[in-house]
C-alpha cells in the first residue's frame, strides 16, 4: 500500500454501538478468558502465530522476524485498512472464532475492544519487562496500571511543515506562536490574496483532537476499570479556545477550508497555495508521495504555542499490537506483539525508510539513524529533530470507548459550522450534547 492510501485510510473509523451494548452487559459478569498457555497444547513444530495488520512494507518487516526466530513464526493477513479490519474483527471476536491472534489497532480504538474483554492482558506474559522503552504518556495509551493490553507501535507528534521558498518570497518567519502564526498569516494575505497560512480539515476528526489536545482540552475521562462511568468534556474551554482561534483563521481568509484527502488539498500543498501544513509525525512520508514536485522546498518547525516558551503538544494517529482472547498461545503472541518492531532497530529500518512510521520505541527515537536522517525533500534538514522532541512533550490523553462516534460528531458539527458559517464552540457544545446522550444510551453513567 502506498503511503499516500495508508495515511487517508487509516483515517477511516469503525462503528462500536453494537459492542458496547455487549460490554457493558458483559461487565456484571466475570471476565471472559484470555485464551490457553497450556504447555501441553505446544505443537511439535514452531509455534505460528497469525497477525492482522495493514502497515505497509510489512511484510519484508515479517519476513525478517521469521527469518531471526525459530520456535515463533508469524502467519501475517491484511484484513483491510482501519474500518475494514475493525468490522471483520468484531465479527470474529462475536462470533467465537477467525480472530487472529495479533491484531494491529490504533489508540484511539484501544478502549473499544478492551471494553469487551477481548484483548489479553501482555502483563501476564511479561509486557511490562519492556514498559522503560517507552515515554508514560505512550505506555499509558495501552495500559491499566499493570494490565497490558497492547504494545505502542508508531504514534504521529504533531509539528508544522512550511514551504521555506513561500516564506522567503513573502518575507515570512516562522511563528513561535498561534499569535505570531496569525500574523504572519495576514502578511501573506496582503501580498498574496489567494495564498493562505494552511488548510484546516474539518473533515478529520484526529487533526482537529490533535489541535485540542495541545491546548489542554481532554474531552474524555475515561477508564476502563471504572467503567461505566466516562466524563464528556468536548466542549470545555481549552477545545472552545482552539475552535474560536481556528474560526477566526477562516473568517479572515488566512485558513482554508478544503477537506483532507481530496485533490484539491493535495494541489494546494504542491501549488504553494498553502504556506505551512499542520502534520504529524508520519506527515513528512505523506508530503512526500502527495507533493512529489515541490522537493527541497519544505522545512519542519515545531508546532506554534499559545503560550510563548511553552512546550505543550498534541498527537495525531497511532497503533499497537495487541493479543486477542481467541489466541491458544498468549505467550508467544505476546512475544510477537512485543518484537516484531519493539526495539529492533532491522525492523525499524525498514519501518521508517520504506513505511514513514515513527516510533514509539524511545531506543529508536534516539537512535542516530533515525534522529540524525536528512531528509532530500526538506531540504537536507533533520525533521526528526522537531519530531522527537515535540513526541516526549505530549500530555497524557484518555480515548472514549466509542471512539467513530465521537469523530464522527465532532466531524459532521465542524462542518456543519463551516459550511453555514455559523459559531465554531456551539458547534461544540452540539456534539457535547449528541455523544454525552448517545453514552447514557449505551449504558454510561456520563458526567460533565
Amino acid at each position: 500500500m502506498n503511503v499516500r492510501k495508508h495515511i487517508v485510510e487509516r483515517r477511516r473509523r469503525s462503528p462500536a454501538g453494537a459492542m458496547l451494548v455487549a460490554a457493558l452487559t458483559a461487565l456484571a459478569l466475570v471476565a471472559t478468558g484470555c485464551g490457553s498457555d497450556d504447555a501441553d497444547e505446544q505443537p511439535d513444530g514452531p509455534v505460528k502465530i497469525k497477525v492482522w495488520a495493514w502497515y505497509p512494507a510489512f511484510q519484508p518487516v515479517v519476513d525478517l522476524f521469521n527469518k531471526t526466530h525459530t520456535d515463533v513464526q508469524i502467519e501475517w493477513t491484511n484484513a483491510g485498512t482501519g474500518q475494514d479490519q475493525y468490522t471483520k474483527l468484531q465479527t470474529a471476536l462475536k462470533a467465537g472464532k477467525g480472530a487472529p491472534d495479533v491484531v494491529m489497532l490504533e489508540f484511539q480504538e484501544l478502549p473499544t475492544f478492551q471494553l469487551t474483554k477481548h484483548l489479553v492482558d501482555m502483563g501476564k506474559y511479561g509486557a511490562n519487562d519492556i514498559k522503560g522503552n517507552y515515554v508514560d504518556w505512550a505506555w499509558k495509551q495501552v495500559t491499566n496500571g499493570d494490565a497490558v493490553y497492547a504494545i505502542p507501535v508508531d504514534a504521529g507528534p504533531m509539528a508544522m511543515l512550511y514551504r521555506q521558498d513561500v516564506f522567503d518570497k513573502y518575507g515570512l518567519t516562522v511563528p513561535k506562536t498561534w499569535t505570531e502564526f496569525k500574523e504572519q498569516g495576514q502578511k501573506l494575505k496582503a501580498a498574496s490574496p489567494t495564498s493562505f497560512m494552511t488548510d484546516f480539515g474539518a473533515n478529520d476528526g484526529g487533526f482537529m483532537t490533535g489541535l485540542m489536545w495541545q491546548a489542554g482540552a481532554r474531552p474524555f475521562d475515561y477508564s476502563a476499570a471504572e467503567a461505566p462511568k466516562i466524563g464528556v468534556r468536548l466542549n470545555a474551554e481549552p477545545a472552545k479556545k482552539t475552535m474560536t482561534y481556528w474560526e477566526d483563521m477562516v473568517d479572515s481568509g488566512l485558513a482554508d477550508t478544503t477537506a483532507f484527502g481530496t485533490t484539491d488539498f493535495y494541489s494546494g500543498l504542491a501549488s504553494g497555495k498553502y504556506a505551512t501544513y499542520l502534520a504529524a509525525g508520519w506527515g513528512p512520508g505523506y508530503l512526500q508521495s502527495v507533493a512529489k514536485t515541490t522537493s527541497g522546498k519544505w522545512r519542519a518547525a515545531p508546532l506554534p504555542q499559545w503560550t510563548a516558551g511553552e512546550n505543550a503538544q498534541g498527537d495525531w494517529g497511532g497503533s499497537s499490537f495487541a493479543v486477542t482472547d481467541q489466541s491458544k498461545y498468549p505467550k508467544q503472541a505476546t512475544q510477537v506483539a512485543m518484537e516484531i518492531f519493539g526495539a529492533n532497530k532491522d525492523a525499524w529500518k525498514i519501518g521508517i525508510d520504506q513505511a514513514f512510521l515513527f516510533p514509539t520505541a524511545t531506543p529508536i527515537l534516539e537512535w542516530d539513524y533515525f534522529l540524525g536522517k536528512s531528509y532530500e525533500f526538506f531540504g537536507g534538514q533533520k525533521v526528526n529533530e522537531v519530531f522527537v522532541p515535540a513526541y516526549n512533550g505530549i500530555g497524557e490523553f484518555e480515548w472514549s470507548p466509542f471512539n467513530s462516534y465521537y469523530f464522527n460528531q465532532l466531524t459532521t458539527a465542524m462542518n456543519q459550522a463551516v459550511s453555514e458559517k455559523s459559531s465554531w464552540p456551539t458547534a461544540l457544545d452540539t456534539a457535547q450534547k449528541n455523544i454525552s446522550t448517545y453514552a447514557s444510551q449505551q449504558g454510561f453513567t456520563v458526567s460533565q
